[in-house]
């Protein structure tokens, strides 16, 4: 008989972090989940490993690198669970992890996803960057998080440790009812990684599904602390995608007034990478990003049409009336409780 959760881990090279972080999940969550691992055509040893060392795992072999979003809808139309547990590689989780998430979910119908409080592997008194405890968007789409504002990062000293909704999830470890992950038909492919996890719960809460955070649950997180500052891919990406996702999620009264400030906003910002940071990559990528939304965007009308028919209320009240900007850097609020209601 097949358990209830499906914990997915998706990989791509990631050998060494399978070796250093997957015992922590198979230690703490077997009792309660199955666990899988999806192999995005790696060219590391990560195969060789799982197959010597964790043969309890369930493997998926991709034939190719899919990306984030499309390798994990590829990995879950082979799976059957009640839910599925999107969690990266680079996550070290903690005894009693999975029991909150998922005695809420059971008692709860109206939520569609949850995610537990993401904090540092580095530093284990501060929230990690890619979702703290739980993640919000501005008027302009700019996400933030209780515990990480920009490049704000808070330490945990029990702040945010209530139950909160939040817009979004985070995608490093989201727990999501397999019906509600197909009936909005998953992730969006088309977007290969970054903001595909916020652009599939922004959908869902449209349709009146409601995302929370459960602190109760907590996890540690490598996440950011790897990766180089600047990675033009990763800013090309991320300001593709942030655009394409405003375009099919946006309500119509909406659209074109925020579209048009993302404009300036945009450019200003490749602007501030050339001048001030003298980052030539980065500032290439947000030229290269705008460009590929203006020529991708007519691929989205169909998804735009049906994402707004299913709109239950005019705006979802997760995502918030201000600027993130003007907050932070104006006025001087550069932590989530400092923010306006």
């Amino acid at each position: 008989m097949e358990k209830k959760v499906a914990i997915v881990i998706l990989n791509w090279n990631g050998e060494k972090m399978l070796k250093e972080y997957l015992p922590s999940v198979l230690r703490y969550s077997r009792d309660e989940a199955t666990v899988y691992v999806a192999d995005n055509a790696s060219t590391d040893d990560s195969l060789t490993l799982l197959r010597q060392h964790f043969p309890e795992v369930r493997l998926i072999v991709l034939d190719k690198n899919w990306g984030f979003a499309e390798g994990y809808n590829k990995a879950l139309r082979e799976i059957e669970a009640e839910y599925y547990l999107l969690l990266n590689s680079d996550i070290e989780v903690t005894h009693h992890w999975l029991t909150p998430m998922i005695e809420y979910l059971d008692s709860h119908p109206d939520v569609a996803a949850c995610q537990p409080k993401l904090l540092s592997i580095f530093d284990k008194d501060q929230f990690e960057y890619a979702g703290a405890s739980g993640g919000y968007l501005d008027t302009y789409g700019y996400p933030f998080c209780r515990g990480r504002v920009f490049e704000t990062v808070e330490a945990d000293n029990g702040q945010y440790d209530t139950l909160a909704d939040v817009l979004w999830a985070t995608g490093a470890a989201l727990m999501i009812r397999s019906k509600d992950y197909w009936d909005v038909d998953g992730l969006d492919g088309r977007f290969f990684a970054h903001n595909e996890e916020i652009d599939l719960c922004w959908r869902l809460r449209i349709k009146g599904r409601r995302i929370v955070c459960v602190a109760e649950s907590q996890v540690y997180h490598v996440g950011g602390g790897t990766l180089p500052k600047s990675n033009p891919m990763k800013t090309f990406l991320n300001f593709r995608n942030n655009l394409t996702m405003l375009y099919k999620c946006l309500p119509d009264n909406e659209l074109s007034h925020v579209m048009r400030w993302r404009w300036w906003l945009d450019y200003l910002a490749a602007w501030e990478m050339l001048i001030l940071k003298r980052n030539v990559g980065d500032f290439r990528a947000v030229y290269r990003a705008r460009r590929a939304f203006k020529h991708w965007r007519k691929d989205f009308e169909a998804d735009r049409k049906k994402i707004q028919a299913s709109r239950v209320d005019k705006r979802v009240p997760e995502r918030k009336d201000f600027s993130l900007l003007w907050q932070y850097y104006v006025k001087g609020r550069k932590t989530f409780s400092t923010l306006p209601e």
